[in-house]
């Protein structure tokens, strides 16, 4: 058997995430149509992981298994990006060992999630407008408790099938740039929601509705309820996949 990685990004504005579900439109879906028709066999992608509704994707890893090695791997990217929808784009298609995995070899995993301070059309649908006062000085500050805890049950959606709410965060900071307020975080793992959890509840500490020390207590809680509000998935992009690629 042999197995290729694809390099790809995505909107996903269209899409209810990358996960395939029944009687709903998934990038994982059309990914599978449309390399399976191309290939003339069943293909089935591996994704690194999964995207919620609405969530983007500016680096994205896939990988599928056929039986017959493709003659000019790369070139199927450049036929592909013809066939696909506007919103999907596939960088390259690349062989690797048949027991490298898309999911479970990735070293970490970045994103970020973008507020935009100001109004504006160009970032409508890529980021959440949101221009009432914020103490951002305290948001960085809460940002240091994220790396002392492994357990995020606190920030992860209810009723998973995930086998453990344990993350190691290694980076969480926030940035200024023009009229944007850029959350970025990378850890080896995150769970459902985590992400647009976590943004929610640092902006509840700029707003000034929990102080800096809440997000301690919110952590060591292992509630949900504990935790401030969901920020809207439009915001939300999955940045970089890290591997160690072999060879």
């Amino acid at each position: 058997m042999n197995r290729y990685f694809i390099k790809l990004a995505y909107n996903g504005a269209a899409y209810h995430g990358w996960q395939i579900q029944d009687n709903a439109r998934t990038v994982q879906q059309e990914l599978n149509e449309k390399f399976s028709l191309m290939l003339n066999a069943e293909i089935n992608l591996t994704g690194c992981g999964r995207t919620d509704t609405g969530v983007h994707a500016r680096e994205f890893y896939a990988h599928f298994d056929v039986e017959q090695p493709l003659e000019l791997p790369g070139e199927l990217a450049f036929r592909m990006n013809a066939f696909l929808p506007g919103d999907i784009v596939v960088y390259d298609v690349f062989e690797v060992p048949p027991d490298f995995h898309a999911r479970f070899d990735a070293r970490s995993r970045t994103y970020k999630y973008y507020i935009s301070r100001q109004k504006d059309p160009f970032m409508a649908g890529q980021s959440y407008y949101y221009h009432a006062p914020l103490e951002v000085e305290k948001m960085k500050e809460a940002c240091a408790f994220l790396f002392q805890y492994i357990d995020f049950t606190s920030f992860s959606k209810l009723h998973t099938q995930t086998k453990t709410n344990n993350c190691n965060i290694v980076e969480a900071y926030w940035e200024e740039t023009d009229n944007m307020l850029v959350f970025t975080i990378r850890a080896d793992r995150f769970l459902r929601n985590m992400v647009r959890a976590i943004v929610g509840t640092l902006l509840e500490v700029g707003k000034g509705k929990l102080e800096v020390n809440d997000v301690k207590r919110i952590i060591e809680a292992k509630d949900r309820s504990q935790a401030g509000f969901s920020v809207p998935a439009e915001g939300l992009f999955l940045e970089h996949i890290d591997y160690d690629f072999p060879g």
